[in-house]
């Protein structure tokens, strides 16, 4: 998927059918003068329905077409026939949507399940025919009720990415390179900071035809959580990711206090991020030699407080087979 098709943020606007109106009509054939009311009820309006699909991975097919209007529902007519509902209009979305008024910013529901429908504004009610007022008083009432209008709403669609292992690093980590060696994927690489603009996905290919999802998030700078650089624009992906695999740079000035900094922001934006999985990557390890990985192995030991970490090296193919194992069992533990 190229980076250009990857939406993840649209705002649309939804309208759902007029309810039909009810009849007045009054019975009348040959030899019956006075029938009384046969006026039958207006139909209901179409709604305006979403529902997930697993087969989508953006929100690319809104791009261009952004706004979705229900059928109007037909009136009522004699003999009490009530008249025909408007169509309903269905709005496929990718799995991870989140749909959120754009008055208000509240989110509305959310769509995880394939072919889970939600309806985000119902169609109007039909109006009532005239037969349903009459009364021993009233035997030949010559009003009915008008159909409801449908309603309108602007609405958000952001998705979060549904993957098995996202990446998490500052920019220029190496997590499209890595995503590149070990998936299809091609994400576009450079020697430049924010070269990701949009998340990336690939599936790893394991052991005996097994496989698993990996997003390759934009990269996380200090102060993230307030919105600065990308900000919420790729926190929000990294909710939706069933295991966390931190990519630091050998080359860092101070991995530990990366990966705190790493740490600090994924607790600002959600604390509830903190209680995924994690794995820790130091990538770019053709830079090192032995002596100088037992060095760090000593300090990282005492930094990292007992969760795991590993060297790998995307470019000289070091400890990938090592890392698709070690996924595998967090993601099948």
């Amino acid at each position: 998927m190229t980076e250009g098709n990857f939406v993840d943020y649209v705002k649309i606007h939804v309208e759902s059918g007029n309810g039909g109106k009810g009849s007045a009509h009054l019975h009348r054939e040959k030899y019956v003068a006075k029938g009384g009311p046969d006026g039958g009820d207006g139909g209901r309006g179409g709604h305006v329905i979403f529902r997930g699909n697993k087969n989508l991975w953006t929100l690319v097919n809104f791009k261009f077409k952004k706004h979705f209007k229900a059928g109007h529902a037909e009136h009522g007519s004699k003999n009490r026939s009530t008249g025909a509902d408007g169509a309903d209009i269905y709005i496929d979305v990718p799995l991870g949507t989140v749909i959120k008024d754009a008055e208000t910013n509240e989110v509305i529901f959310e769509i995880t399940e394939d072919k889970e429908e939600k309806i985000i504004v119902e169609g109007g009610m039909g109006g009532r025919g005239n037969w349903h007022f009459k009364t021993p008083t009233n035997q030949t009432p010559r009003y009915a009720q008008p159909g409801v209008p449908g309603q309108e709403k602007n609405v958000i669609l952001e998705l979060k990415v549904l993957a098995d292992v996202g990446l998490v690093g500052f920019p220029n980590a190496g997590k499209s390179t890595l995503l590149s060696v070990m998936t299809s994927a091609k994400p576009k690489i450079a020697d430049y900071e924010f070269t990701t603009l949009k998340p990336n996905l690939g599936i790893v290919q394991h052991r005996d035809f097994q496989s698993f999802v990996m997003a390759d998030i934009p990269g996380i700078i200090e102060g993230a959580a307030e919105g600065k650089g990308l900000g919420h624009y790729f926190l929000r992906h990294i909710e939706r990711n069933a295991t966390l695999l931190f990519l630091i740079a050998a080359d860092s000035m101070d991995i530990s206090k990366e990966y705190e900094i790493l740490l600090d922001e994924l607790r600002r934006y959600n604390p509830e991020l903190l209680d995924k999985e994690r794995l820790i990557c130091i990538s770019k390890c053709d830079m090192l030699d032995q002596e100088l990985m037992d060095e760090m192995r000593v300090e990282l030991d005492k930094d990292f407080k007992g969760v795991s970490y590993m060297f790998i090296s995307s470019v000289a193919q070091i400890g990938l087979q090592e890392l698709k194992d070690r996924l595998w069992i967090m993601l099948n533990s």
